[in-house]
């Protein structure tokens, strides 16, 4: 698994990169690819979301950037303190995209796990949740059975950000932190703990 960090990119110029990888996959490049980062604070609307859940732009005294986005799911929040982890997997020997997925929801359970933290999936939607509250969003999307985007993990994101959305199109689904239950984990511990798991996940 080739792996790549960044610190912090706009969310345009990580979209742009994901695009061209997925092209040089299509043309025999080596997958999967993990690309770890961060994004300055925004709003994102997948193919299942729209205007009307983004409550407010302004929050905090600080503009939230909004952008529309071709990955499946509805309107989630990305900012600093959260772990973006983007999987870019060739599925073409296992046209399974809810795989794909559950292998996204597993690589961060087992993270939290190894912090203490035990977390479920769910009913209500996909992504990773604590009791009620989710404190991982997945928005997938795949072309020609290439994998892009992926998992954000909250590790102690400004959770006051996420009051301007309706998260996932759900009004009464608190969001949490790895901060806020308690555990006050670096980003490098949790990116190398995320490493390992994916390593094992995605072959």
């Amino acid at each position: 698994m080739r792996i790549i960090r960044h610190q912090q990119q706009p969310y345009p110029d990580s979209l742009r990169e994901q695009e061209g990888m997925v092209a040089d996959i299509l043309n025999g490049a080596e997958a999967p690819v993990l690309i770890l980062t961060e994004h300055p604070p925004v709003f994102t609307i997948g193919t299942s979301g729209n205007d009307t859940d983004v409550l407010n732009r302004e929050i905090d005294g600080e503009s939230i950037d909004v952008f529309a986005t071709g990955r499946g799911g509805e309107v989630t929040y990305h900012g600093p303190g959260q772990l973006v982890c983007y999987v870019l997997a060739d599925l073409n020997n296992d046209k399974d995209l809810h795989r794909h997925v559950w292998r996204l929801e597993e690589m961060i359970m087992c993270t939290l796990a190894d912090f203490g933290i035990e977390s479920v999936r769910s009913e209500r939607g996909i992504g990773v949740w604590v009791g009620s509250n989710k404190i991982a969003a997945v928005g997938v999307r795949c072309r020609k059975w290439i994998t892009f985007h992926g998992i954000a993990l909250n590790i102690r994101p400004n959770l006051k950000h996420f009051s301007g959305i309706v998260p996932c199109g759900m009004s009464d689904a608190p969001v949490t932190s790895m901060h806020a239950q308690g555990v006050r984990a670096e980003r490098k511990n949790a990116e190398d703990t995320i490493i390992r798991h994916a390593e094992e996940l995605f072959r």
